[in-house]
Order: structure tokens, then C-alpha cells, then sequence
């Protein structure tokens, strides 16, 4: 079921993203998420209205999306940047593309025109996932990354909604 987060997820969700973070190319980011960084996260996108998700198997959380503006400003207002993070034991299982689908209809319901997703140079199976659900690869930052002791790509894929 997928279904708005809620503050009793975050141990949940912190336990699938911050090993991500940690052992992983999933994210640049190598600073592991406290319970208060995901309590605020959560507050924030409640706030602008934008919705975090997750994908509840009945036997715990599988995964998580949530989506934002793209970059500020009201030139960027309707291209949207997400995130979507699973379990290991979600792969392969039509979680992600079921959280997908509940992220582009949210976004195409408020007006957006695209979905942008940044996806780790070192993660050929995020860009195969995302071609697989209608993205398309539209740009490569070089070396913009640093993670594991070197720089690494990022690789900017698209979906148009409208």
C-alpha cells in the first residue's frame, strides 16, 4: 500500500536510507540521516504541500519517494526534482515503479511539467530503472560527486508529464 509518511516511519525509513547512504553509490551524500534531520524533512515537505511516500508491504516499509521544485525561483516552479530510496528486499517487485506512478500523478495533478531525477554516475542500475519507467538521459555532470575516495558523475534524466 502506498501511503503518506508518517513520524512513526522514521526508524523505518532511516533503516533503509542511511545504509544507502553509508555503504553505497545511491547518493552522494555520505552524512547518515538522524531521526530530527527526518522529522524536519518530513515537517518541510508537509509544508510546501509536497508528499513523501512509502510503499507499506504490510510487514514493514519497502520504500519511500517524495519530490520537490527542482531549483528555486518561479522560472524552475513546475520542474520537479524526486527522491525514491528501496529496501533491498523490494527490488525487482514493481514497489518503485508503484511509488513512481503515485509521484508523477501527484505531480501532474499540481501542475508540473517534468520530473528531473539525478542519479549517481556509479549506479547503472538507477538509470536502467529510470529509462525502463520513460526517462530519458538529458545531461552528464562530470566529477560533481565525491564519495569513496573519488569523483563520480552525475547523470540528469527527465520525464515530461504534461
Amino acid at each position: 500500500m502506498i501511503r503518506p509518511a508518517t513520524a512513526a516511519d522514521i526508524p523505518a525509513i532511516l533503516a533503509i536510507w542511511n545504509p544507502l547512504i553509508r555503504d553505497t553509490m545511491v547518493t552522494f551524500n555520505a552524512a547518515e540521516k538522524s531521526p530530527d534531520d527526518l522529522a524536519a524533512m518530513l515537517a518541510a515537505k508537509e509544508a510546501d504541500r509536497y508528499p513523501f511516500i512509502v510503499a507499506d508491504s504490510g510487514d514493514g516499509i519497502a520504500g519511500f519517494a517524495t519530490y520537490g521544485q527542482f531549483r528555486g525561483g518561479v522560472g524552475y516552479a513546475r520542474a520537479m526534482e524526486h527522491t525514491i530510496m528501496l529496501g533491498p528486499d523490494a527490488r525487482g517487485r514493481g514497489i518503485g515503479r508503484a511509488l513512481m506512478r503515485a509521484i508523477e500523478d501527484d505531480a501532474r495533478a499540481r501542475g508540473a511539467h517534468c520530473l528531473i531525477a539525478g542519479v549517481s554516475g556509479g549506479t547503472p542500475e538507477g538509470r536502467a530503472f529510470h529509462a525502463a519507467i520513460g526517462f530519458r538521459e538529458v545531461a552528464i555532470v562530470p566529477e560533481v560527486g565525491w564519495k569513496f575516495g573519488r569523483f563520480w558523475d552525475l547523470v540528469l534524466m527527465q520525464k515530461i508529464l504534461t
